[in-house]
């Protein structure tokens, strides 16, 4: 289904904070919402009608954490056995070598299909640089192209062996971002001496003024409480004048810091501006390894720096690759997997951290999100109730909408369970009567 002007009558628009929302009908003209009224009150006039009966309608999800270079390679060469980010790396080394441009085209475009089904609008993808010959950068330059009618994707220049400690790591980052990358990335952490990381930070950020382009670098990424790269990247922005141009993704060692610098550096991160998306599905797998009992949760500090007022967001990371197994592209599962480990569960942090994968990531990017008269027409009707029932459910994206097309659509399975004889229906929403 395509097509251009579309009406969506009684739906309960985003942000609903919990409350009673009344249904409104939407009026989409080309690729703009032109009109958002009391249900009932927009007339048929030929144009394809959608039905939301009563069910929440939300701007598109946003993954601003994904690596669609690696997605489905779980198993190639070898599986990850010991489940740690090194064993990951390396896994990934050896699989590099037989990467084609075909092959990293065909995995990413299935990846990318399975997040859009699922209501992602937009995807920030980092793509492996430290290859000379730029495989995948070039295979995903020309999918983001071909895919740009269903989705908006970014792609950040990703050194996953490091800038200084891979042989001419600063010229394959010119190199990428020459050829066409949106953002700079990095990993100070993983280069092989503090100085190196320092000057891996300095090195993104004179990139950012040659080029114009923000960053998004890994920063952080391990259960060492000596590993303090944030700080260096949010001095540095400040510098720069860079704020709100800058995401550092991961930060988990935030989570092994002592309390007095965790306290101090929320209050440097706010100042700069700096965006933190943390990655739930893979760093609750993959951090802790090195533990016995207490176990670490590998996470950064999401309540702490969302109460703080960083921007934070909420990325799916891998999708079937050497670091995580698992993973289909949902952006609701990350969601919730990210308010279970970061204990959001209170009735209104569920509603605050659904904006993790809608506005906030938006903001980071830089892009015009959510539903609006004269806004951009692209939105999801989803199979529930309002943000809290979309974590709780991970329902059906109803439809996906972008810039006034429906580009996906999905049948919302049905339950029957025979019960003496008789096949009653089934619905995952509290009867009648039932407090919520």
């Amino acid at each position: 289904m395509a097509t251009y002007g579309l009406i969506v009558s009684n739906a309960r628009v985003h942000p609903t904070f919990g409350r009673s929302v009344e249904p409104v009908d939407l009026s989409i003209e080309g690729d703009r919402i032109s009109a958002i009224r009391a249900t009932g009150t927009i007339r048929a006039d030929g144009r394809l009608e959608l039905d939301a009966a009563g069910q929440f309608l939300s701007p598109p999800l946003v993954d601003p954490h994904v690596h669609l270079d690696a997605v489905l390679t779980v198993g190639e060469p070898r599986y990850n056995e010991s489940g740690t980010l090194i064993e990951g790396i390396l896994t990934w080394a050896e699989r590099k070598p037989s990467l084609t441009h075909e092959d990293v085209k065909g995995r990413a475009r299935q990846a990318i299909l399975w997040e859009v089904a699922q209501g992602t609008g937009l995807i920030r993808s980092h793509v492996d640089v430290c290859d000379p010959s730029l495989t995948a950068l070039r295979a995903l330059i020309e999918l983001r192209e071909e895919l740009r009618d269903i989705v908006e994707l970014r792609l950040i220049a990703f050194p996953q062996d490091g800038i200084l400690s891979f042989p001419n790591g600063k010229d394959l980052m010119r190199e990428a971002m020459a050829l066409g990358c949106d953002v700079i990335g990095g990993i100070p952490h993983y280069e092989w001496t503090r100085e190196d990381g320092v000057e891996e930070v300095h090195f993104l950020f004179d990139l950012a003024r040659e080029t114009g382009a923000p960053i998004d670098l890994h920063c952080d990424e391990t259960d060492d409480e000596h590993s303090r790269f944030l700080e260096v990247v949010a001095a540095r922005t400040m510098r720069d004048g860079m704020q709100g141009r800058v995401v550092a993704g991961h930060t988990t060692a935030m989570g092994s810091y002592n309390d007095a610098y965790a306290f101090k550096l929320l209050q440097i991160l706010k100042r700069a501006g700096v965006t933190i998306v943390a990655n739930p599905l893979d760093n609750i797998v993959l951090q802790g390894r090195f533990d016995t009992y207490p176990k670490r949760r590998g996470m950064t500090r999401v309540k702490e720096l969302d109460a703080a007022g960083v921007n934070v967001a909420c990325g799916h990371d891998s999708i079937m690759d050497p670091w995580y197994p698992l993973g289909r592209g949902s952006m609701l599962d990350a969601l919730s997997m990210l308010v279970h480990v970061a204990q959001m569960s209170g009735r209104t942090e569920l509603f605050r951290a659904y904006e993790m994968v809608t506005m906030n990531p938006a903001r980071a990017a830089g892009v015009e999100w959510g539903v609006k008269e004269g806004g951009t027409a692209s939105f999801v009707v989803f199979d529930c109730a309002d943000e809290a029932e979309a974590i709780r459910l991970r329902p059906a994206a109803r439809w996906v909408v972008r810039n006034g097309r429906v580009v996906a659509e999905t049948e919302p399975a049905r339950s029957l369970v025979h019960v003496d004889g008789q096949a009653q229906p089934v619905t995952f929403t509290p009867a009648a009567g039932v407090a919520v």
